[in-house]
């Protein structure tokens, strides 16, 4: 059983059902960040939380019969004003890589976590956005150790060819310098 935090503490907690215990022998050691946005290039409603808890009404919108039968999930979302939803333990494990490799290793689900910022490939993130997925990233890398800069990758790093979140206009630079001093802390904390 992997040990470690469940829930980021600034979260608004909703369950989705989609998720499931990790492998016995799986140690969480990898963060990968996601976009989306439901219906897409749209945000604030409440479709990605439904997407997440299977509670998406496919009359709503076009698209959404393509996705409604989904069974997905991501641990956190950070929406465009920075609130941050969790709908899966970080212990668990989430459904958010798909087929998916990293180092050699597949099944990306089964040793990461998920984190999902409402955007798109096209567009930049807000300011709000990162401070909020800093912040979430310290906690989770305070708990789980094997997490580190080299670690944290885009959707699109570990599922090539298939995926391109977070997209062109994910701010790699900014989002590292952020957590620069947070893993300085850290690793001095641990020394």
């Amino acid at each position: 059983m992997p040990s470690g935090l469940d829930f980021f503490s600034g979260a608004i907690c909703k369950t989705s059902p989609f998720y499931d215990e990790r492998p016995a022998d799986a140690i969480i050691s990898l963060l990968v960040i996601h976009n989306m946005s439901l219906p897409p290039g749209q945000f604030g409603g409440p479709d990605i939380a439904a997407l997440f808890t299977g509670t998406l009404d496919a009359n709503k919108h076009p698209f959404f019969q393509q996705i409604a039968h989904l069974r997905v999930s991501a641990h956190c979302v950070i929406y465009r004003d920075g609130t941050v939803e969790q709908f899966v333990p970080f212990t668990q494990r989430a459904w958010h890589a798909g087929i998916s490799s990293f180092q050699g290793r597949q099944r990306c689900n089964d040793f990461s976590i998920g984190i999902e910022m409402e955007g798109t490939d096209d567009m930049p993130f807000t300011d709000a956005q990162y401070q909020a997925l800093a912040t979430v990233s310290h906690e989770i890398l305070s708990h789980f150790p094997l997490i580190t800069i080299g670690r944290i990758v885009g959707h699109s790093d570990i599922a090539p060819g298939r995926k391109t979140d977070p997209g062109p206009f994910f701010d790699w630079p900014r989002y590292r310098q952020q957590l620069f001093p947070l893993l300085w802390e850290h690793r001095e904390n641990r020394v």
